[in-house]
Formats: C-alpha cells, sequence, structure tokens
C-alpha cells in the first residue's frame, strides 16, 4: 500500500458451495456490491475489464456527487482457492484519491465463500479534505452497504 493513504481491509463470509460461489461471481460481474438505495452506478452494464470507465452517483447530507473510476486490474484464478473480482482506481473527477479492489473467493477446501474489499483512499477534493471525518464516514456506509449487497445477492440463488 502507498504511503500517506488510508487503507481499509473488510471480509465477509457469504456462505458455502458451488452455488454460492457462481452467485457470488455473477454479483461482482454485475456490480452488485453498489446495490444500495443512496447509489446509482453509471453503468451497471460495464464489462468487468482492464479499462472500463464507470460513474458512481452518491446521495449524501442533502446532496449528490459523482466520482469517476476506471477499472485497473482483475482476479480471475481457479485453484484451490479460487479468486474472481477487479480494482478500480479513481479519476481526477473522484472525490478521494486511490484505488477499491472488490473479490470474491471460494477456499474449496473450507467450502467457504468470501467477499474482500480492499481500499486505500486520500482526500482529493477540497470538500472531501474539509468535510474529512464525514467522508471517512461515507467510506464506512458504503463498505457496511457494499457487503449486506453481496450478502443478498449470493443468497438469491
Amino acid at each position: 500500500m502507498p504511503r500517506g493513504y488510508n487503507v481499509d481491509r473488510n471480509r465477509i463470509l457469504l456462505g458455502r458451495g458451488e452455488n454460492t460461489w457462481r452467485a457470488a461471481v455473477k454479483a461482482i460481474r454485475t456490480w452488485q456490491m453498489f446495490n444500495m438505495p443512496w447509489i446509482r452506478l453509471y453503468s451497471p452494464s460495464a464489462p468487468i475489464q482492464v479499462g472500463t470507465g464507470v460513474a458512481i452517483l452518491v446521495q449524501h447530507f442533502g446532496f449528490y456527487s459523482l466520482n469517476a473510476a476506471r477499472i485497473v486490474y482483475v482476479v480471475d484464478e481457479n485453484g484451490t482457492v479460487a479468486r474472481y473480482g477487479f480494482a478500480y482506481g479513481t479519476l481526477a473527477e473522484h472525490a478521494e484519491s486511490g484505488e477499491e479492489r472488490f473479490t470474491v473467493e471460494w477456499n474449496r477446501s473450507q467450502d467457504e465463500v468470501w467477499y474482500d474489499i480492499l481500499a486505500f483512499s486520500r482526500p482529493q477534493k477540497m470538500l472531501a479534505r474539509v468535510g474529512y471525518p464525514l467522508s471517512r464516514m461515507l467510506q464506512k456506509r458504503f463498505t457496511e452497504g457494499s457487503k449486506a449487497a453481496m450478502l443478498r445477492a449470493a443468497s438469491a440463488k
């Protein structure tokens, strides 16, 4: 992780078995980790591939902010521990500077399927710097909402 950035690591057990794994991969491919009432993703049909850009519209504190990001790498591993997901890096239009990785993993020997979010960030825009404690609160709110969204998506078999 680069120096001078906040690092956030979050993980939640989604369930067990191949059906949960397939549902979790499908959820990543269809951007379900953003399925929260206060967030809108443009475009939810964007392919998971390097170079894909998206914009995230966030409703908070009585106004909206639009944050742009681009996929910088994709994870697709099929071993004893299978992993699928991607990371995006923030663009100049984003309130924060950094990167966020969304992955699901199936440990076949333990038969557990996990969702992981790994992010490093620091304020980029003036409002994010001035309202730093509020920015961190929004990041935590997003993380909890994202874990809940993935749990719902992986459970809907």
